[in-house]
């Protein structure tokens, strides 16, 4: 955990707040901004691969870029949520984040504890708190791409999702999934099976926790893969190790599909594995609040920032699995979906 009171570093030196703030991360010639954003991990750390490092690189990126003074506090259990949130209270942050729906009851304990104070939530809500922004996404657009790209490149046309908790934030990405998928179905007449979600009747697959590469996670993995999934969307955090062993133990030559970053990128070790990702872009949102605020002075407010598919907020990763025809047959949707012209849930 790096801590740094604001008022300490008024006394600091550029370099020496660049040397604390953050540390291992390098510093650049941006001029110092007086202004300290904030950030408290869940439970998964800030190398997690998903949620919390997207935040931490959102942090990296405003300091590095804007010359904004970071501080954080990463958390070891549920227990070190809110003294954590009180760290960042006491240290003067200007704005503080909240990495996911974990923190909610801490952060908005925090934000009615401190009206003055600036807080933000992501992937959680506000319970009524006009200093406590939600950070959210419409992952429902960018997974209604990658089930119509599962089914366009399934061999077996029988594609698999699962959850972590049966959660709006989770089946978010399984309602797109399926929709995308069965859009491929009615598009070209072939029938495609979607195995883990019903999104009428809301039921399906879940593990119910967020353990990275559990055992149960990887049975229903396995159990999808013997039904006939040959793309299986894991909705968990980090499955694809187990995703990938339950691959390799059925002879399977099938794919996955990640959530939050480019899996491909941060896990390299099942770049082949992937057909693509879809991709939270906390980062960006990050970085974007914090600028709003720092640099181009916009108001604070807690309406929600929702990353969509328009604002750049979701996407696919970039695939070299997905061929150049498939590529425009996606472009092409999402320009549908960002018209309005396609609904991702009919």
């Amino acid at each position: 955990m790096s801590i740094i009171s604001r008022k300490s570093t008024k006394f600091m030196s550029i370099a020496a707040v660049a040397a604390l703030a953050l540390t291992g991360c390098a510093s650049n010639a941006a001029p110092s901004v007086d202004y300290l954003a904030c950030a408290v991990s869940d439970e998964g750390s800030w190398n997690d691969k998903s949620f919390n490092e997207s935040v931490y690189d959102g942090l990296v990126k405003a300091k590095d870029e804007l010359g904004v003074q970071t501080a954080d506090a990463e958390s070891n259990s549920a227990e070190d949520f809110a003294p954590n949130l009180q760290q960042m209270v006491d240290a003067g942050c200007d704005i503080t984040f909240a990495v996911g729906f974990n923190l909610v009851a801490a952060v908005n304990e925090a934000a009615k504890g401190n009206p003055d104070m600036k807080f933000v939530t992501i992937d959680g809500w506000s319970e009524g708190n006009a200093n406590l922004k939600p950070v959210t996404y419409a992952m429902e657009q960018s997974s209604y791409l990658a089930g119509y790209a599962a089914a366009a490149y399934s061999t077996t046309k029988v594609v698999g999702t699962y959850g972590g908790m049966q959660i709006d934030a989770v089946t978010a990405f399984m309602d797109g999934f399926y929709y995308g998928a069965k859009a491929y179905e009615a598009e070209t007449g072939t029938a495609v099976k979607v195995l883990g979600w019903d999104p009428v009747a809301k039921t399906g697959d879940f593990m119910g926790d967020f353990t990275p590469n559990s055992g149960v996670s990887k049975t229903i993995a396995a159990t999808q893969i013997q039904a006939g999934a040959d793309v299986i969307l894991p909705v968990a955090g980090d499955q694809f190790g187990a995703v990938s062993e339950a691959l390799d133990e059925a002879g399977s030559n099938g794919v996955m599909i990640g959530v939050d970053k480019n899996i491909a990128v941060t896990s390299p070790e099942y770049a082949e594995k992937m057909l693509t990702s879809v991709e939270k872009r906390m980062t960006t949102a990050v970085f974007d609040i914090i600028k709003g605020i720092a640099i181009d002075k916009v108001d604070f407010s807690g309406d929600a920032y929702v990353g969509t598919l328009a604002n750049g907020g979701t996407a696919l990763s970039d695939s070299d699995k997905i061929s150049a025809d498939l590529k425009a047959k996606l472009d092409e949707l999402s320009m549908g979906i960002q018209d309005g012209s396609i609904s991702v849930r009919p």
